[in-house]
């Protein structure tokens, strides 16, 4: 018999997702779909890109009508898991897209968030090391940002081995479909289209703390990010190029052969051959991760470029991967590392 994973938040783009990614699961049936101020309405007129869900009705997001899943995912704005999370039973398995349980400092939350603290579930990412095992014995799960994913698993590899220094600046460009499906002013299509704009810019951006906590545990070390994000004109995707200095004596084969060490037994990680770039387009609708790095000898800096699809490997593949570890599946049930090109 088919487990059954029911989704909250099902009417915006990672909700989308995870059910089109639901639907090829072997696994998993989709059982209740969820949603805030479209309830009521038929899905098929909010995600018509699933047409064997057209007829099903988005419901509200009650406690009782999710409670009875194998497994709960919670794909809501930030700040709205924690109340419905505290009304579902303690031995609910929920995997929440949301940041409202990423954060181990309350500090951090609050400053970054201006919200009050709702505490801290096991970090989602996998492939990070000791991560799996933490995952596969959680009930709750705090499913990494998109931006955070990007930069962590291009650089923990080289903050681990030390052939990188612990301050890091990130300049990474995301689609539009990262800011969420509610309108607004900077999301029209006349101020988007053939332009690129930096946001949050001077250390503001909320998953600044996620990128720091996510590299401080796996290297050990007190880890700083200068992050500085750019919207790009395009609905998925995120590029980012991350730099800190060199050890002494680095090459751009110690990086690539580092990267290739960490992950070469890894399905959803992908170090190219060098003199190989990630681009967005390559990793579309695929739950992967595109990586490369170079030594750049002049100015005694590495350059660590990681591409992926935000929707995906960002958010709603991942949770995928969680929700199977912590389900006792294989890991890449319902999900692949292929894009879709042109």
């Amino acid at each position: 018999m088919a487990l059954t994973a029911s989704v909250a938040g099902a009417s915006g783009y990672a909700g989308g997702e995870l059910l089109r990614l639901l639907l090829g699961h072997p696994d998993l049936q989709v059982g209740a779909i969820a949603a805030g101020s479209k309830a009521g309405r038929r899905l098929g007129e909010v995600h018509p890109q699933l047409p064997a869900l057209a007829d099903r009705t988005l419901i509200a997001a009650d406690p009782d009508a999710l409670r009875g899943a194998d497994i709960v995912f919670l794909a809501l704005p930030h700040g709205e898991s924690a109340s419905l999370a505290r009304a579902l039973p303690a031995d609910q398995r929920i995997v929440d897209l949301g940041a409202d349980f990423r954060l181990e400092d309350e500090g951090a939350w609050k400053a970054f968030y201006n919200d009050s603290y709702a505490g801290h579930w096991v970090y989602g990412m996998p492939e990070l090391a000791g991560m799996r095992a933490e995952i596969s014995e959680a009930t709750r799960i705090a499913n990494p940002g998109c931006y955070p994913t990007a930069v962590s698993l291009a650089l923990a590899p080289l903050l681990a081995e030390g052939l990188i220094d612990s301050t890091i600046s990130v300049v990474a460009a995301s689609g539009t479909s990262g800011a969420g499906r509610t309108p607004t002013e900077t999301l029209l299509a006349s101020q988007v289209m053939g332009s690129m704009s930096p946001y949050k810019v001077g250390g503001v951006h909320q998953h600044t703390p996620e990128m720091e906590q996510a590299l401080g545990r796996a290297s050990g070390l007190g880890v700083r990010v200068s992050f500085t994000p750019l919207l790009a004109p395009m609905p998925r995707g995120i590029l980012a190029t991350s730099s800190a200095d060199l050890a002494d004596g680095v090459t751009s084969e110690d990086l690539h052969e580092c990267l290739h060490a960490a992950y070469a037994a890894e399905r959803f990680v992908h170090v190219l051959p060098q003199g190989q770039w990630p681009q967005t387009s390559s990793t579309l609708g695929g739950n992967a991760v595109h990586v490369q790095a170079a030594a750049d000898a002049r100015t005694g800096r590495a350059v660590v470029v990681s591409a992926l699809d935000n929707l995906v490997k960002g958010a709603a593949g991942q949770a995928l991967q969680n929700a199977n570890l912590m389900l006792g599946l294989d890991e890449a049930s319902g999900l692949s590392d292929t894009g879709v090109a042109p």
